[in-house]
């Protein structure tokens, strides 16, 4: 095989010497690399040799180091293209010696192939695919060679589910695989109305009145928060005035013995407490009545009324709805 780089015929003329000293080189390692099953390098080494100079020769390293490493469909083509392609008249003897061996080794390899029936199940429009590969729907439903070992079949379409499917597959094996794609459920918000249902478009492309009711609902929780905190804030002042007129008793000229620390403390606590609540009242009920009264209007909104309530230990709103 490796002479036979040496007596190219014409059509290998044109490769400088040193090329075809690299592909010899390259030729020998790869044959090395066969010979203790190291087929990774081999198939690496006998491409690079066949990319210098194309013969026949080199291609059957590049097949048998394909099987090698369980590539046996690119295997296949390659031992069919030297088949193919022969060798012209002039050739040395060992180009047709490799292309005797590469028919004897297809022949030999394709019943070891093993096969692989996908169908789907779903609409016609299904991406198949292979380990990633995609699978042409025409070979959809009929016997595709792979190479033995794992597999990952997975089918795709718009507005179904994806299917997916593993497969171990032995030498000369065959198995089927249907997989099916179910529809995908549409969210309730995006679900077509039945029919003769009214339509809730206002032509703005949103739903009519939405606008107006998350305004209401935030209103109406601004209102309630405000209507918390101004009932803290009074409460707060009740109990602070309490405590101030107490201490004001016990504690002559604005000096407060130290055993009365705790109630000294109490009543700045319950100061600070009136002061945050009426503050976040304020705000709560002036933003509640705000998102109110200037949310959009609808039918269900005609005739609201709102009306702030603060009383002594108690606040909020009443209104018409």
């Amino acid at each position: 095989m490796l002479l036979a780089l040496t007596c190219a015929p014409a059509a290998l003329a044109q490769v400088s010497d040193a090329d075809r000293a690299t592909a010899r080189s390259l030729a020998v390692e790869g044959q090395e690399a066969l010979e203790r099953q190291d087929f990774s390098a081999a198939l690496e080494r006998f491409r690079r040799a066949d990319a210098i100079i194309h013969a026949p020769t080199l291609l059957l390293g590049v097949a048998r180091a394909q099987v090698g490493v369980g590539q046996w469909i690119a295997a296949q083509e390659s031992y069919s293209r030297i088949v193919r392609e022969g060798a012209p008249e002039n050739s040395p003897e060992q180009f047709f010696e490799a292309i005797a061996d590469a028919q004897r080794e297809l022949d030999a390899l394709a019943p070891r192939i093993p096969q692989v029936l996908i169908s789907v199940i779903g609409p016609d429009t299904a991406a198949v695919t292979i380990d990633g590969e995609p699978v042409p729907r025409a070979a959809l439903g009929v016997r595709r060679p792979v190479d033995p070992g794992g597999h990952t079949v997975r089918a795709e379409a718009a507005g179904f589910a994806p299917a997916e499917a593993k497969v171990t597959l032995a030498e000369g094996a065959s198995e089927t695989l249907a997989l099916e794609l179910k529809p995908v459920a549409l969210p309730p918000s995006v679900a077509s109305p039945p029919p003769g249902a009214p339509s809730r478009d206002t032509g703005s492309g949103a739903p009519s009145g939405s606008g107006s009711s998350s305004r209401t609902v935030l209103g109406i929780a601004a209102l309630g928060l405000g209507g918390v905190g101004l009932a803290a804030g009074a409460v707060g002042g009740v109990l602070a005035i309490g405590k101030h007129r107490d201490l004001s008793e016990r504690c002559p000229a604005g000096r407060c013995d130290p055993s009365l620390q705790g109630d000294v403390d109490s009543y700045h606590a319950m100061s600070t407490l009136s002061t945050i609540g009426f503050a976040i009242g304020a705000v709560g009920v002036g933003a509640g009545a705000f998102l109110l009264l200037t949310a959009p209007r609808s039918p269900q909104r005609a005739g609201i009324s709102i009306t702030p309530v603060i009383g002594l230990g108690s606040a909020g709103a009443k209104g018409s709805f």
